[in-house]
């Protein structure tokens, strides 16, 4: 049996394996990735006021969500062990759909992506915020989870439809301070 056409984690048997980069050169890689958390309106209420009774919700969940995209490799057993530069974690919440909206961005300079690291990262900040808010509303429902961009590497770049990527500049409310309040807190840059 030959290996299937784009089924890089299979070998000529069809077993599994962790890809050989070794040969690959090292480009710069950047992913971004989202997922949304949909809750009920006591949840919500208590996430937007910052008083639920586990701490300040939208910290700990961007701080989980870093933690997490380190640790990638850990959790996903084919994934490399990525180096990573820079992740961030972005937490907004949609009031008219009482969801919280979490995107995370990954990059490194490296001779694999990450992807799975910014999937990881979104993933465990929505689970944060789930346990934190699981005591007033149990239904809570995550997804979805996505791509929304990839670049770098061999296959060059690849977009989600209908997702715009954001500017490299800092808009100008961001650089007076913001125009946010509580429902922007979570997206402010730390």
């Amino acid at each position: 049996m030959t290996r299937r056409a784009g089924l890089t984690h299979l070998d000529a048997r069809g077993r599994a394996r962790m890809v050989d980069v070794g040969d690959k050169p090292p480009t710069r890689r950047e992913a971004i990735a989202e997922g949304a958390l949909r809750m009920g309106r006591a949840a919500f209420a208590a996430l937007r006021r910052g008083t639920l009774e586990k701490g300040e919700a939208p910290a700990l969940a961007r701080a989980a969500g870093i933690a997490a995209a380190k640790r990638t490799a850990d959790l996903i057993p084919l994934c490399h062990v990525v180096p990573l530069d820079h992740v961030r974690v972005d937490i907004r919440l949609d009031a008219a759909r009482r969801r919280a909206l979490v995107t995370a961005t990954a990059r490194a300079r490296h001779s694999t992506g990450v992807e799975m690291e910014a999937l990881v990262a979104v993933s465990a900040a929505l689970l944060t915020l789930y346990d934190m808010a699981k005591a007033l509303d149990r239904g809570m429902v995550l997804g979805p989870i996505r791509l929304l961009r990839k670049s770098g590497g061999r296959s060059g770049t690849w977009t989600r439809a209908g997702f715009a990527a954001p500017s490299a500049a800092p808009s100008a409310a961001r650089r007076r301070g913001g125009a946010g309040g509580a429902a922007r807190r979570g997206s402010r840059r730390r």
